[in-house]
């Protein structure tokens, strides 16, 4: 069949509209007016029975070529256990009124046909079916239920192709967030072996050049780094599958931030570890994630701050029963739109892409893990003059 018109069935609005539009369609070929009213009542009959019983009926009205015949076509189909027969009025005058009538089911849905045949006067063509077909697309809402009709169709349309969209964009970050955990995997096994056996070399008792040594250096310094961004990816397939794990322990924070200053002085010497800590206060935390907070946030004062200059650390309780923790530099600062976007996963500053390595993980991570200690972090900056992160922890009573 060559549909020319199509719309649902759901409720008795659809039965004035679905006759109006077997009167139109019939009428535009030419058709006499008893013609017209039969046609037309056959599929009222069988859209009122079908809209009694379900909500989900859809009704078709097209032209169907027999050799060198015509015949105008309605079909009905629809999802229901009912079984329709001649106990059901409208099933049964409908039956009486068009020439070729047969009801099919397949797979729980039914299909009502109706057939009438087409004089050969008509001069039926396939290229009257396409004008028929582009005037009934082309035609204004016959009454103003068919424009909510229609209106109500196109969104629910582009609803249908968003939740589309969603699914696609959820089912790329799953396959994307897959590789990245198995090739993080897979890339964690040889980065250890080559810093082993990096440490072997150097502390070897056979003699090694001055160059040598500078060389095994080089190479350790810079397999610690590509560690770093592995344990990174690792930790961002985490976070995107929900299976970042914490092992919570009291800790004193003062004591805390004493330890990973010494420690970071160590690998930050040409910067000066400055700290002003307020009253000591205990925290929940897991250890071995916050210090990678810290090591994100010091180390990130030191890349983005000259040599030499000072990076200064500092705690205070908040009215909330807060602690909050501040980091500031004395480096470039950044602009509004970068404090804004700076927690955003991969972003980088386009002044800095250039200039200084990096994925743009980092504060991502780190966001994630205050975050899911119960607390908040935040960033103020001035450009061309210093920045200064905050993060903020629940105090608990007691170690």
């Amino acid at each position: 069949m060559k549909e020319v018109v199509s719309m649902s069935l759901e409720n008795d609005m659809d039965l004035v509209l679905a006759h109006k539009k077997s009167m139109q369609v019939a009428d535009k070929l030419g058709l006499t007016i008893a013609t017209q009213t039969t046609f037309a009542t056959a599929v009222s009959e069988i859209s009122r029975t079908v809209i009694e019983y379900t909500d989900n009926g859809a009704l078709s009205i097209g032209l169907d070529q027999n050799k060198t015949r015509y015949a105008l076509v309605a079909m009905v189909t629809f999802e229901s256990d009912v079984a329709f027969n001649d106990a059901h009025e409208g099933f049964f005058y409908a039956q009486k009124l068009v020439p070729e009538f047969e009801v099919t089911v397949n797979s729980g849905v039914t299909a009502i046909q109706m057939k009438i045949g087409l004089p050969r006067s008509l001069k039926i063509d396939p290229v009257k079916i396409n004008k028929l077909r582009e005037f009934f697309n082309g035609q204004a809402p016959i009454s103003a239920y068919e424009e909510i009709k229609r209106r109500n169709f196109s969104l629910s349309k582009i609803a249908e192709e968003k939740d589309e969209e969603i699914k696609r964009s959820k089912l790329i970050d799953e396959k994307k967030t897959e590789f990245i955990s198995i090739a993080s995997h897979e890339l964690k096994t040889p980065m250890t072996v080559l810093k082993a056996y990096t440490q072997i070399a150097k502390a070897t008792k056979e003699p090694l050049s001055e160059h040598l040594k500078g060389v095994l250096t080089k190479i350790d310094v810079q397999a610690s780094k590509l560690n770093s961004l592995v344990q990174q990816l690792l930790d961002l397939s985490k976070i995107e599958n929900g299976s970042l794990q914490y092992n919570m322990t009291n800790i004193s924070l003062n004591g805390f931030v004493t330890d990973q200053l010494a420690v970071m002085q160590q690998i930050l010497p040409n910067h000066t570890l400055e700290s002003v800590l307020g009253k000591d206060v205990y925290v929940a935390a897991d250890i071995l994630r916050m210090e990678q907070v810290f090591s994100n946030l010091l180390g990130n004062a030191a890349k983005y701050s000259q040599v030499n200059t000072k990076i200064e650390v500092g705690t205070a309780i908040d009215a909330d029963g807060h602690v909050i923790v501040s980091i500031k530099d004395y480096g470039k600062g950044m602009s509004l739109k970068t404090m804004q976007l700076i927690f955003d996963k991969f972003y980088r500053a386009q002044d800095v892409i250039s200039t200084h390595p990096g994925l743009g993980m980092g504060l991502y991570i780190s966001s994630k893990i205050i975050n899911d200690h119960g607390g908040k972090i935040w960033v103020e900056s001035e450009e061309s003059q210093w920045t200064k992160f905050h993060f903020s922890l629940p105090v608990v009573n007691g170690a």
